[in-house]
């Protein structure tokens, strides 16, 4: 009994030399506002108070265009996931993309509260503060869902939609970021909230697209950068462990507005079988499937997915073909 306290006590001391060194090596302090915001949010980028928090947007393009394209982002991501698509739409139409709650560099809801209703509300406050009647609304995962919640519980303020990799479904992913999976454990997850290996994000950022050689460093600084703002972390773990409303699922087949569902076929988080599922529901819809392309279209093949939405846009979303 006497020779097993010593080896224990061996044990605790290299749990506690090795928790110290994973602190030391992937410990990461949240970054301050000004630096991320002279990185990440330079002109045209600027900010708007709604709801009690600063919101980081972008409102390019044509001023005088009374009916705007919205762009809402998926899960960790931020407003940049669109600039590719933005740079050229802005020289036909009034481009609006932000920071949704939690994510980039608007921050968290202050009550922590992330169900799809609190996004949902923030998006209608969004456009109330800036003066947007109606909109065409597009989102890509966790923004694709909201954009078909908004659609289906305020269609005064929807007169086309897009989907892009939307969520929404009950559905069983192939794969899925591993910060993703972190983020729902127990314990493991307080650590994520100050404990971020940079490899991670990298990491998780090619899990959601097809050909990982599009995976950049400056892409992967880009994610791991804006994680670190302050709340961020914890925003995604609570984000991550909100149940989804089982009966929002019926709101979908009350969606009116002519729809473009446009997904990547390679898309291992949100398969591209889900896009099939809309499809069904959707009463005035068009599907375009992207070969060799993942969860994140716009990002990962911009020229090819962005053609499909202007084709969309230029048919006034009615639709003439399908893949």
């Amino acid at each position: 009994m006497k020779s097993a306290v010593p080896l224990f006590k061996k044990i605790i001391l290299g749990v506690g030399v090795l928790l110290v060194l994973i602190v030391v090596l992937f410990g990461y302090r949240d970054r301050p506002m000004r630096d991320l915001q002279e990185e990440y949010a330079p002109y045209p980028s600027s900010f708007i108070t709604v709801n009690g928090m600063a919101v980081h947007y972008r409102d390019e393009g044509l001023k005088t265009d009374s009916l705007p394209i919205v762009l809402l982002h998926g899960t960790a991501s931020s407003l940049h996931t669109f600039d590719a698509w933005a740079s050229v739409l802005k020289y036909d139409m009034r481009v609006i993309r932000l920071d949704l709650p939690g994510f980039g560099l608007t921050g968290p809801f202050p009550d922590r509260n992330y169900a799809m209703t609190e996004y949902v509300e923030f998006i209608r406050d969004f456009l109330a503060a800036r003066g947007i009647k109606k909109c065409i609304l597009a989102g890509n995962s966790l923004g694709g869902n909201i954009a078909w919640q908004v659609a289906a519980r305020h269609p005064d303020l929807v007169d086309q939609l897009i989907l892009i990799d939307a969520a929404g479904y009950p559905m069983v992913s192939k794969s899925s970021p591993l910060v993703f999976r972190m983020a729902r454990i127990p314990v493991v997850n307080h650590l994520l909230t100050f404990i971020t290996p940079r490899f991670l994000a990298k990491a998780s950022v090619k899990n959601v697209y097809a050909d990982k050689s599009k995976v950049t460093s400056e892409l992967a600084t880009r994610y791991f950068d804006l994680t670190l703002r302050e709340g961020n972390r914890q925003a995604l773990v609570d984000r991550m462990n909100t149940p989804p409303n089982p009966e929002d699922i019926a709101l979908i087949k009350k969606i009116r507005q002519p729809t473009l569902v446009l997904w990547g076929e390679e898309d291992q988080l949100i398969p591209v079988s889900e896009a099939q599922r809309f499809h069904a529901d959707l009463p005035h819809d068009v599907v375009v499937i992207l070969k060799g392309v993942g969860h994140v279209p716009m990002e990962e093949s911009p020229k090819e997915s962005l053609a499909a939405v202007q084709s969309f846009l230029k048919n006034k979303g009615t639709p003439t073909s399908g893949q």
